[in-house]
């Protein structure tokens, strides 16, 4: 009876939607994620720029217009990968699944169809880039291909294989990717992207700062995600909100309009791993990029703007138990943490580096703490400290980092109840030329909708994952083929005649008799159901 009850509460959300009103279209959409940010981020980050710079607004504030429920196909709870693929496909998937239909487990909380299980979805970004040309981008401060990027413009039941996913997201031809993942770029990519004219930019502030092209541009930091906001050298990396300005400069080229997605990725990081000041900073660092959004949104007159996390995340408080509750001040509540330079990661890195005797005066430079002998010693006992060999015996095994946020933590009165995902609603706010933006309480879905009626498409999603990610089997019936899936990555190919076609998974280029043909959209293989999903008009593209 529970259960049959729990399967009506999404059909609930899906007829209870608010998208019967009119939405006017606009020419561009800007997308802004702030990974795993739960609200008590968001209050904090208020409370602690007040504290600090007497600023008493966020960016966000005069936007907030409601919440979020971010569930996944089987669980309120989701991860990054089914909640942005929801948010872009319309379709609440499972845990790890990149803009790919889910298959049926018997723990659903949705109504699923088995037939489509595992099936590439179509994502508005797709949409926007095949249906109306307009420009698209990603913005993040992880590695490129990390699950929320990886959600727009790639396709797989496996967040992290970055061999598959990566070489999609170059391959989709976006026009701009600016954030990390130095080490997952192979030399097909590259080959790709000088056979394409995109401009690839590694590691060089310069050239990124001086780039003014008309074509396709890819600018990564860091051989995989960015520092905390706070801890990054601004000489080498530039900020979120610099690279989304830089962004939309170049986007807001073509005539046609834009798609921008803006991820404030490490948010999230730093929840999983307790730090309150790497929470704070980076959605500040966030909040600030939706400052350059805004501004471009209003100056232009022809922007949406649409801001909300993809889930919550450990639970973050501003108070906990041992703390003076309501008598506290802003002084008790953000004071100590106000003097942390750094987040607990980078402190515990300098450190390892530094001798024993140095360790407490260098821990008060950066923290604003005097050390007690028992922190001290924790600090010096820790299992990778090696400076001191006299500790290498020592019964406490957790390592520096650890013990750093142990006592940061015991420093503040804010709160974690995990260390992982938390399945609250999530804050949404909007900006839209006609004020036609989502109201009260929304699901997923519903936000899916509303970025399809904003960007004014006309062909459903589901309409262009059949145009787009049809069965191999469907498109070639009756004609000769073989797959080979043995090599780095598999082969379709296709005989009639005397022309041979020639597909590779996760590219958007075939050969005929050894021509390259541009296809339009990305090719996938799915070992589960042992099957290529490639343009249902494959064969009149390539002319066979």
């Amino acid at each position: 009876m529970i259960k049959r009850s729990l399967s009506i509460i999404p059909l609930f959300f899906f007829l209870f939607s608010l998208w019967g009103q009119s939405v006017k279209p606009v020419k561009n959409l800007i997308v802004m994620i702030p990974d795993g940010t739960s609200v008590g981020v968001v209050s904090a980050a208020r409370w602690y720029q007040m504290y600090n710079r007497q600023i008493d607004r966020l960016n966000i504030d005069p936007w907030l217009c409601g919440t979020v429920s971010t569930f996944c196909a089987t669980a309120p709870i989701g991860d990054s990968a089914p909640t942005t693929s929801c948010y872009m496909t319309g379709i609440p998937s499972k845990a790890g699944f990149v803009s790919t239909y889910p298959p049926v487990t018997g723990k659903e909380i949705i109504p699923l169809d088995p037939a489509m299980a595992y099936r590439p979805l179509a994502t508005v970004l797709e949409a926007a880039r095949i249906l109306q040309n307009k420009a698209t981008g990603l913005v993040v401060t992880c590695e490129f291909c990390h699950a929320t990027p990886a959600d727009c413009a790639s396709h797989y039941y496996q967040r992290g294989n970055y061999k598959f996913i990566a070489p999609q997201m170059a391959y989709n031809d976006l026009d701009v990717v600016f954030g990390g993942g130095n080490n997952v770029i192979t030399q097909d990519m590259r080959d790709y992207f000088k056979a394409n004219g995109t401009t690839l930019i590694q590691d060089d502030i310069r050239q990124f700062n001086e780039y003014d092209g008309d074509g396709k541009v890819w600018a990564l930091f860091e051989k995989m995600a960015h520092p905390y906001d706070i801890d990054r050298d601004t000489s080498a990396i530039p900020s979120l909100e610099k690279m989304t300005r830089k962004a939309l400069a170049q986007l807001s080229k073509n005539p046609n309009g834009f798609f921008l997605m803006v991820e404030g990725s490490l948010i999230d990081y730093a929840a999983h791993a307790n730090d309150p000041v790497g929470c704070i900073t980076e959605f500040l660092a966030f909040d600030k990029a939706v400052g350059a959004a805004v501004e471009f949104a209003t100056q232009n007159g022809e922007t949406a703007v649409v801001i909300l996390p993809d889930h919550g995340n450990s639970g973050f408080t501003i108070g906990r138990r041992g703390c003076g509750g309501s008598s506290s001040t802003v002084e008790d509540l953000f004071g100590t943490v106000s003097q942390y330079k750094n987040t607990y990661s980078k402190i515990a890195d300098i450190l390892k580096t530094i001798p024993a005797d140095q360790i407490a005066p260098v821990f008060k430079q950066y923290t604003g703490i005097d050390l007690s002998e028992e922190e001290l010693k924790k600090l010096l006992t820790s299992k990778d400290y090696t400076q001191a060999s006299d500790y290498t015996k020592a019964s406490d095994t957790k390592g520096i980092s650890s013990n750093v946020m142990t006592i940061l933590n015991d420093k503040t009165c804010f709160g974690f109840t995990s260390g992982s995902h938390t399945g609250e609603e999530v804050f949404l706010a909007a900006c839209h030329p006609a004020g036609n933006v989502p109201r009260g309480f929304n699901t997923n879905v519903d936000i899916n909708r509303y970025f399809w009626q904003v960007l004014g498409l006309t062909v459903s999603l589901p309409e262009l994952t059949e145009k787009i990610f049809a069965k191999h089997t469907d498109v070639l019936k009756g004609y000769s083929y073989s797959m080979d899936t043995q090599g780095e990555f598999p082969v379709l190919t296709v005989k009639k005649g005397k022309n041979t076609l020639v597909v590779r998974a996760f590219s958007s280029i075939a050969y005929l008799n050894k021509t390259p043909v541009k296809l339009g959209s990305v090719t996938v293989y799915v070992d589960k159901t042992d099957t290529f999903y490639v343009p249902a008009d494959l064969l009149k593209i390539v002319q066979m």
